[in-house]
């Protein structure tokens, strides 16, 4: 009988064990190691299951961009203020253990009274109404955690450490990723910059030669008007481009962790950014341990899961037990003189019996909490084969993309030269100029862009795959 009398305690601490989050993950099939080789344009060798750098930007081959690298993630706001996240979540986790373990207080209490001589209790001295009382006590409280609720508090603020470790990542991620692609477009634009300034100076000395022509009546004002049309053309290009390139280096002022304005670094130059020859890929089941949103997306859920193991133990009774030991006398040294200490201990058990529902709701809601993370989860690693997939096809692409370019772009500047060179002989008119030039221009564009996007597309491949940026540790 005495045996039985246990069962259903338990039953019930059973019950209160906590569930186990089932995302129910598919993982992709591993993709193949694959080089990238367009005509004319430098070979990417794609390598499935590489180890991947931490430093992943040194493969870029540029000092001045190592060094923005190294600021950023000392300076950096976002980062500072994902730092001061992380300890403040680790300290509550520590917090939430530390409620959960014997808690033990000292008190001391010196009271001063006087009492009405009807209600005074006889006194060894009746006179005396006035008196002092001191008190000194210690106080154990214990918490029996029977039920497992306390256990899953501490696991949920565990897990919550673990999500804001992984916006810490996540945050040195994103910040060094758009550095690096800021860089990038920096050095892009001003190298079309560059070309657009040569485009003028150029179409410029034609406008003075067709001038000098009109004056000596080889040619008409309809050709001079059309060579300055061309010159307009291509002045009204660069300011646009310059204003992109301002923003650019703004915005790496910005991730720097100062006010845009001020003074700009120095910036490497599209020849000093080096495209990285082997990119390492990561398999699938790596992409989900190393990509910091999945990682806190998988936390969350753990979280979800402690707090709903928290909402079943606060259903079924909770076990307490405390202890008061101390004095109390009317002198000081007194206290603990015999007959003046005293003690008590307590234990006691709560059974919740009826709360209008509330206790189950909850518990329901915990229920659908767990339920909507395992689907974050799910959506968050699905978002991340996506991007890993997207990288992929951008590099693969943009190696035939830049060749076709690069090609477009030997054979415009082929033909301006040849057509400026005939104008200036007086063999062909300014039109076939006007057109030779607007089809340089955007060769040389196209060209340039096709040249960064494979670089910004390699960035977005390391960022996809999860790569740890430096050291992860607190």
């Amino acid at each position: 009988m005495r045996r039985l009398r246990f069962a259903p305690l338990l039953l019930l601490a059973g019950c209160a064990t906590t569930p186990q989050p089932h995302p129910n993950l598919t993982l992709p099939p591993a993709r193949t190691s694959t080089t990238v080789t367009p005509p004319d344009a430098p070979a990417q060798q794609l390598v499935v299951g590489a180890p991947v750098q931490a430093a992943w930007w040194h493969a870029f081959g540029s000092a001045k961009l190592d060094a923005l690298v190294a600021q950023a993630l000392a300076t950096n706001n976002d980062i500072a203020a994902a730092d001061a996240a992380l300890r403040q979540s680790r300290e509550l986790a520590r917090a939430a253990a530390g409620g959960q373990g014997p808690q033990l207080d000292a008190s001391y209490q010196a009271q001063r009274a006087r009492v009405s001589a009807a209600l005074s209790t006889p006194l060894a001295d009746p006179s005396d109404y006035l008196y002092t009382l001191h008190t000194a006590q210690l106080t154990v409280a214990y918490p029996l955690d029977v039920f497992g609720g306390g256990r899953a508090k501490v696991r949920s603020a565990r897990a919550a450490a673990d999500a804001a470790a992984a916006r810490r990542d996540a945050a040195r991620s994103t910040v060094v990723a758009n550095l690096v692609v800021a860089v990038i477009q920096h050095a892009a634009l001003s190298a079309q910059i560059e070309a657009a300034q040569a485009t003028i100076r150029d179409d410029a000395d034609l406008v003075t030669l067709l001038e000098r022509r009109r004056a000596l009546g080889d040619v008409g004002e309809a050709d001079v008007a059309a060579q300055q049309t061309v010159l307009a053309t291509a002045q009204a290009a660069l300011p646009p481009l310059e204003r992109q390139r301002d923003h650019q280096a703004a915005l790496i002022v910005s991730l720097l962790g100062r006010p845009a304005g001020g003074v700009v670094p120095d910036l490497p130059a599209m020849s000093e950014l080096v495209l990285p020859g082997t990119v390492p890929v990561a398999l699938p089941a790596a992409i989900v341990a190393a990509r910091p949103d999945v990682r806190a997306a998988e936390a969350q859920m753990r979280g979800a899961a402690a707090d709903l193991g928290s909402a079943i133990a606060a259903r079924l009774p909770s076990f307490q037990l405390s202890g008061t030991a101390g004095g109390a006398a009317s002198h000081f040294l007194d206290m603990f003189a015999t007959g003046n200490p005293f003690f008590s201990l307590i234990g006691g058990v709560t059974q919740p019996l009826f709360h209008s529902g509330q206790l189950r709701h909850q518990q329901h809601a915990a229920e659908a909490a767990l339920q909507q993370a395992e689907a974050q989860y799910r959506a968050a690693a699905i978002q991340a084969f996506l991007d890993v997939d997207d990288a992929l096809s951008g590099l693969r692409t943009d190696g035939d993309a830049l060749a076709a370019a690069a090609r477009a772009d030997d054979a415009a500047q082929r033909t301006l030269t040849m057509t400026r060179r005939q104008v200036q002989l007086g063999g062909v008119g300014t039109l076939a100029l006007l057109n030779a030039s607007a089809a340089a221009s955007q060769a040389r564009l196209q060209r340039l862009q096709a040249s960064a996007a494979r670089l910004v597309d390699t960035v977005a491949l390391y960022q996809a795959c999860g790569t740890p940026v430096g050291a992860t540790g607190s």
